[in-house]
Protein backbone atom coordinates (compact mmCIF):
# COMPACT_ATOMS: atom_id res chain seq x y z
CA UNK A 1 0.00 0.00 0.00
CA UNK A 2 2.72 2.14 1.07
CA UNK A 3 4.55 1.62 -2.98
CA UNK A 4 1.36 2.68 -4.38
CA UNK A 5 1.02 5.58 -2.14
CA UNK A 6 4.26 6.86 -3.11
CA UNK A 7 3.15 7.35 -6.39
CA UNK A 8 1.60 10.40 -6.05
CA UNK A 9 4.02 11.50 -4.09
CA UNK A 10 6.96 11.21 -6.62
CA UNK A 11 4.38 12.75 -8.83
CA UNK A 12 4.19 15.55 -6.97
CA UNK A 13 7.64 16.05 -5.85
CA UNK A 14 7.00 15.71 -1.95
CA UNK A 15 6.90 13.03 0.73
CA UNK A 16 3.78 11.58 1.59
CA UNK A 17 3.01 12.94 4.75
CA UNK A 18 2.68 16.46 3.26
CA UNK A 19 -0.07 18.16 4.39
CA UNK A 20 -3.16 18.20 1.61
CA UNK A 21 -3.63 21.45 0.75
CA UNK A 22 0.26 21.54 0.14
CA UNK A 23 -0.09 18.52 -1.87
CA UNK A 24 -2.95 19.46 -4.20
CA UNK A 25 -0.90 23.07 -4.38
CA UNK A 26 2.43 21.04 -5.88
CA UNK A 27 0.07 18.71 -7.87
CA UNK A 28 -2.24 22.18 -9.14
CA UNK A 29 1.20 23.21 -11.93
CA UNK A 30 0.35 19.41 -13.51
CA UNK A 31 -3.50 19.87 -13.76
CA UNK A 32 -6.95 20.50 -12.20
CA UNK A 33 -10.26 18.30 -11.72
CA UNK A 34 -13.95 17.14 -10.26
CA UNK A 35 -16.54 15.21 -7.52
CA UNK A 36 -19.34 12.50 -8.42
CA UNK A 37 -23.06 12.31 -7.74
CA UNK A 38 -23.85 9.17 -9.45
CA UNK A 39 -22.90 5.88 -7.92
CA UNK A 40 -23.05 3.40 -10.56
CA UNK A 41 -19.77 1.74 -12.35
CA UNK A 42 -19.55 2.64 -15.64
CA UNK A 43 -22.13 0.60 -18.07
CA UNK A 44 -20.49 -1.81 -20.79
CA UNK A 45 -20.05 -1.19 -24.19
CA UNK A 46 -18.86 2.61 -23.61
CA UNK A 47 -18.73 4.93 -26.81
CA UNK A 48 -15.18 4.34 -28.00
CA UNK A 49 -13.08 7.83 -28.52
CA UNK A 50 -9.76 6.34 -29.79
CA UNK A 51 -6.99 8.56 -31.77
CA UNK A 52 -6.66 10.91 -28.76
CA UNK A 53 -3.70 8.56 -27.23
CA UNK A 54 -1.54 11.86 -27.71
CA UNK A 55 1.39 13.03 -25.13
CA UNK A 56 0.39 16.08 -23.19
CA UNK A 57 2.99 18.11 -20.93
CA UNK A 58 1.32 17.01 -17.84
CA UNK A 59 1.94 13.56 -18.60
CA UNK A 60 5.31 14.32 -19.68
CA UNK A 61 5.92 15.83 -16.26
CA UNK A 62 4.08 12.82 -14.49
CA UNK A 63 5.29 10.11 -16.90
CA UNK A 64 9.42 11.17 -15.97
CA UNK A 65 8.18 11.11 -12.01
CA UNK A 66 6.70 7.94 -12.50
CA UNK A 67 8.62 5.65 -14.53
CA UNK A 68 11.84 7.49 -15.28
CA UNK A 69 13.45 6.34 -18.32
CA UNK A 70 11.49 3.12 -18.61
CA UNK A 71 9.58 2.82 -21.86
CA UNK A 72 5.76 3.20 -21.66
CA UNK A 73 4.54 1.22 -24.96
CA UNK A 74 1.22 3.14 -26.32
CA UNK A 75 1.31 0.97 -29.35
CA UNK A 76 1.34 -2.77 -28.16
CA UNK A 77 -2.61 -3.19 -27.56
CA UNK A 78 -2.40 -4.77 -24.50
CA UNK A 79 -4.29 -2.39 -22.84
CA UNK A 80 -7.69 -0.07 -24.11
CA UNK A 81 -9.30 2.78 -22.11
CA UNK A 82 -12.82 3.34 -23.24
CA UNK A 83 -14.33 6.72 -22.47
CA UNK A 84 -16.77 9.36 -23.77
CA UNK A 85 -15.24 12.09 -26.35
CA UNK A 86 -18.23 14.41 -24.31
CA UNK A 87 -18.91 14.04 -20.52
CA UNK A 88 -22.49 15.58 -20.15
CA UNK A 89 -20.99 15.70 -16.24
CA UNK A 90 -17.56 16.25 -15.73
CA UNK A 91 -18.13 14.71 -11.99
CA UNK A 92 -19.52 11.13 -12.86
CA UNK A 93 -17.32 10.36 -16.43
CA UNK A 94 -18.03 6.95 -17.01
CA UNK A 95 -14.20 4.91 -17.70
CA UNK A 96 -13.68 1.36 -18.91
CA UNK A 97 -10.00 -0.47 -18.66
CA UNK A 98 -10.27 -3.46 -20.87
CA UNK A 99 -6.80 -5.52 -20.94
CA UNK A 100 -5.88 -8.02 -23.81
CA UNK A 101 -4.38 -10.28 -21.51
CA UNK A 102 -5.86 -13.40 -19.51
CA UNK A 103 -4.80 -13.09 -15.95
CA UNK A 104 -2.11 -16.45 -15.53
CA UNK A 105 0.29 -17.03 -13.08
CA UNK A 106 2.20 -17.22 -15.70
CA UNK A 107 1.77 -13.59 -17.51
CA UNK A 108 -1.00 -11.15 -16.02
CA UNK A 109 -1.34 -7.78 -15.16
CA UNK A 110 -0.30 -7.18 -11.86
CA UNK A 111 -0.62 -2.85 -11.64
CA UNK A 112 -2.92 -0.48 -13.24
CA UNK A 113 -2.64 3.02 -12.66
CA UNK A 114 -5.30 5.62 -13.47
CA UNK A 115 -4.90 9.04 -14.54
CA UNK A 116 -6.59 12.25 -15.10
CA UNK A 117 -3.58 14.76 -16.73
CA UNK A 118 -5.19 17.94 -15.71
CA UNK A 119 -6.44 17.29 -12.47
CA UNK A 120 -5.15 18.47 -9.19
CA UNK A 121 -4.86 15.07 -8.50
CA UNK A 122 -4.13 13.58 -11.59
CA UNK A 123 -3.21 9.96 -9.98
CA UNK A 124 -7.07 8.38 -9.56
CA UNK A 125 -6.23 4.92 -8.63
CA UNK A 126 -3.57 2.29 -8.71
CA UNK A 127 -4.52 -0.86 -8.48
CA UNK A 128 -2.74 -3.96 -7.44
CA UNK A 129 -4.27 -7.30 -9.33
CA UNK A 130 -3.76 -10.88 -8.55
CA UNK A 131 -4.33 -13.54 -11.34
CA UNK A 132 -7.63 -14.52 -9.15
CA UNK A 133 -9.07 -11.97 -11.32
CA UNK A 134 -9.35 -14.22 -13.94
CA UNK A 135 -9.64 -11.28 -16.04
CA UNK A 136 -8.03 -7.86 -15.56
CA UNK A 137 -10.76 -5.35 -16.71
CA UNK A 138 -11.84 -2.51 -14.20
CA UNK A 139 -14.87 -0.08 -14.97
CA UNK A 140 -15.39 3.36 -12.30
CA UNK A 141 -16.34 6.83 -12.80
CA UNK A 142 -14.04 10.10 -12.60
CA UNK A 143 -14.22 13.76 -11.90
CA UNK A 144 -12.97 15.45 -14.49
CA UNK A 145 -12.30 19.19 -13.93
CA UNK A 146 -11.30 20.69 -17.29
CA UNK A 147 -10.71 19.32 -21.15
CA UNK A 148 -7.94 16.41 -20.42
CA UNK A 149 -6.65 13.29 -21.38
CA UNK A 150 -7.58 9.87 -19.38
CA UNK A 151 -4.46 7.45 -19.01
CA UNK A 152 -4.30 4.26 -18.17
CA UNK A 153 -0.57 2.39 -17.50
CA UNK A 154 -1.01 -1.57 -16.71
CA UNK A 155 2.44 -2.76 -15.82
CA UNK A 156 2.47 -6.37 -16.43
CA UNK A 157 4.40 -9.38 -14.34
CA UNK A 158 7.64 -9.36 -16.39
CA UNK A 159 7.96 -5.58 -15.47
CA UNK A 160 6.69 -4.21 -19.24
CA UNK A 161 4.46 -1.06 -19.32
CA UNK A 162 1.49 -0.54 -21.49
CA UNK A 163 -0.60 2.39 -21.72
CA UNK A 164 -3.83 4.01 -23.80
CA UNK A 165 -6.10 7.45 -23.56
CA UNK A 166 -8.47 9.39 -24.52
CA UNK A 167 -9.22 12.84 -24.65
CA UNK A 168 -12.42 13.79 -22.45
CA UNK A 169 -13.93 16.93 -23.02
CA UNK A 170 -16.18 18.14 -19.75
CA UNK A 171 -15.41 20.73 -17.36
CA UNK A 172 -16.84 21.83 -13.98
CA UNK A 173 -16.62 18.74 -12.07
CA UNK A 174 -14.01 19.71 -9.19
CA UNK A 175 -16.70 22.59 -7.77
CA UNK A 176 -19.71 20.47 -8.59
CA UNK A 177 -21.31 19.44 -4.75
CA UNK A 178 -21.77 15.93 -3.80
CA UNK A 179 -25.22 14.53 -2.65
CA UNK A 180 -25.30 15.20 1.38
CA UNK A 181 -28.52 13.77 2.05
CA UNK A 182 -26.64 10.09 3.35
CA UNK A 183 -24.47 11.35 5.04
CA UNK A 184 -25.42 8.95 7.90
CA UNK A 185 -24.71 5.86 5.25
CA UNK A 186 -20.95 7.09 4.84
CA UNK A 187 -19.16 3.91 4.79
CA UNK A 188 -21.74 1.41 3.69
CA UNK A 189 -20.36 -1.20 1.47
CA UNK A 190 -22.01 -3.06 -0.66
CA UNK A 191 -21.32 -5.87 -3.58
CA UNK A 192 -23.58 -6.75 -6.62
CA UNK A 193 -23.51 -9.70 -9.09
CA UNK A 194 -24.88 -8.28 -12.31
CA UNK A 195 -24.78 -11.29 -14.42
CA UNK A 196 -25.05 -13.57 -11.03
CA UNK A 197 -22.49 -16.29 -10.39
CA UNK A 198 -21.50 -19.34 -11.69
CA UNK A 199 -18.20 -21.46 -10.44
CA UNK A 200 -15.14 -21.98 -13.00
CA UNK A 201 -16.34 -19.35 -14.65
CA UNK A 202 -14.97 -15.27 -15.05
CA UNK A 203 -17.61 -13.46 -13.02
CA UNK A 204 -18.40 -9.97 -13.01
CA UNK A 205 -19.20 -8.21 -9.92
CA UNK A 206 -18.67 -4.56 -8.84
CA UNK A 207 -18.70 -2.51 -5.08
CA UNK A 208 -19.55 0.24 -3.86
CA UNK A 209 -18.74 2.54 -1.12
CA UNK A 210 -21.44 5.14 0.04
CA UNK A 211 -19.44 8.49 0.72
CA UNK A 212 -19.50 11.78 -0.25
CA UNK A 213 -15.55 11.58 -1.88
CA UNK A 214 -15.85 15.73 -1.00
CA UNK A 215 -12.35 16.93 -3.00
CA UNK A 216 -11.94 19.89 -1.04
CA UNK A 217 -12.90 22.11 -3.69
CA UNK A 218 -16.73 22.56 -3.19
CA UNK A 219 -18.39 25.00 -1.65
CA UNK A 220 -20.55 24.80 1.17
CA UNK A 221 -23.91 26.89 -0.35
CA UNK A 222 -25.14 27.84 3.42
CA UNK A 223 -21.79 28.85 4.90
CA UNK A 224 -19.68 29.82 1.38
CA UNK A 225 -16.64 27.85 3.17
CA UNK A 226 -14.72 25.14 1.78
CA UNK A 227 -15.95 21.69 2.71
CA UNK A 228 -12.98 19.93 4.00
CA UNK A 229 -11.53 17.15 2.15
CA UNK A 230 -13.04 13.26 2.62
CA UNK A 231 -12.49 10.38 0.57
CA UNK A 232 -11.79 6.83 -0.28
CA UNK A 233 -8.05 6.11 0.28
CA UNK A 234 -8.61 2.27 -0.38
CA UNK A 235 -10.69 -0.92 -1.29
CA UNK A 236 -8.75 -4.12 -1.00
CA UNK A 237 -11.48 -6.70 -2.33
CA UNK A 238 -10.89 -10.69 -1.39
CA UNK A 239 -12.64 -13.53 -2.68
CA UNK A 240 -12.71 -16.98 -0.99
CA UNK A 241 -10.03 -15.45 1.84
CA UNK A 242 -7.72 -14.87 -1.54
CA UNK A 243 -6.77 -11.35 -2.86
CA UNK A 244 -8.56 -10.41 -5.74
CA UNK A 245 -7.23 -6.48 -6.09
CA UNK A 246 -5.75 -3.86 -3.94
CA UNK A 247 -6.59 -0.57 -4.71
CA UNK A 248 -5.52 2.83 -3.61
CA UNK A 249 -7.47 6.06 -4.54
CA UNK A 250 -7.89 9.80 -4.53
CA UNK A 251 -10.81 11.95 -4.74
CA UNK A 252 -10.44 11.63 -8.62
CA UNK A 253 -12.85 9.04 -8.40
CA UNK A 254 -16.66 9.80 -8.17
CA UNK A 255 -18.72 10.73 -5.33
CA UNK A 256 -19.89 6.68 -3.64
CA UNK A 257 -16.80 5.38 -5.93
CA UNK A 258 -17.64 2.19 -7.52
CA UNK A 259 -15.08 -0.61 -9.01
CA UNK A 260 -16.45 -2.87 -11.36
CA UNK A 261 -14.17 -6.22 -11.53
CA UNK A 262 -14.32 -9.80 -12.28
CA UNK A 263 -13.58 -12.55 -10.22
CA UNK A 264 -12.84 -16.59 -10.93
CA UNK A 265 -16.03 -18.22 -9.46
CA UNK A 266 -15.38 -21.20 -6.94
CA UNK A 267 -17.27 -24.11 -5.69
CA UNK A 268 -19.74 -23.95 -2.21
CA UNK A 269 -20.63 -20.88 -0.48
CA UNK A 270 -17.56 -18.58 -0.67
CA UNK A 271 -17.21 -14.86 0.16
CA UNK A 272 -16.60 -11.27 -1.20
CA UNK A 273 -15.27 -9.08 1.38
CA UNK A 274 -14.12 -5.53 0.76
CA UNK A 275 -11.58 -3.84 3.77
CA UNK A 276 -12.25 -0.12 2.99
CA UNK A 277 -10.13 3.25 4.25
CA UNK A 278 -11.20 6.69 4.07
CA UNK A 279 -8.81 10.17 4.21
CA UNK A 280 -9.82 10.07 8.17
CA UNK A 281 -8.72 6.49 8.78
CA UNK A 282 -12.07 5.33 9.44
CA UNK A 283 -12.68 1.62 8.12
CA UNK A 284 -15.27 -0.54 7.17
CA UNK A 285 -16.03 -3.51 5.33
CA UNK A 286 -18.18 -4.96 3.01
CA UNK A 287 -19.46 -8.70 2.40
CA UNK A 288 -21.85 -10.91 0.22
CA UNK A 289 -22.27 -14.75 0.28
CA UNK A 290 -21.62 -16.16 -2.96
CA UNK A 291 -23.37 -19.12 -3.97
CA UNK A 292 -23.19 -20.42 -6.87
CA UNK A 293 -25.97 -20.35 -9.43
CA UNK A 294 -27.05 -17.08 -7.46
CA UNK A 295 -29.32 -14.89 -9.34
CA UNK A 296 -28.19 -11.35 -10.80
CA UNK A 297 -28.08 -8.97 -8.58
CA UNK A 298 -30.20 -5.80 -9.44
Amino acid sequence: MQDRRNLLARAAGRPRDAGRRKALALLGALGTLVPARHAMGAPGGLPSNTGHADASPEWDKLRAKLYGDRKVDAASGRVQLIAPLRAAYGASVPVKIVSKLAQTPELYVKRVVLLVDKNPSPIAATIELTPELGQADFETRLRVDEYSHVRVVAELSDGTLHTDARYVKTSGGCSAPPNRDALHLIGKTVFKLPEGAKPGATNLAEVTVIHPNDTGFELNNQTVMFIPPHFVRSIKVSYADKLLFDADLDFSLSENPTLRFHFVGRPGMQELRAEVEDSKEQRFVGRLPVQPGMAAAT
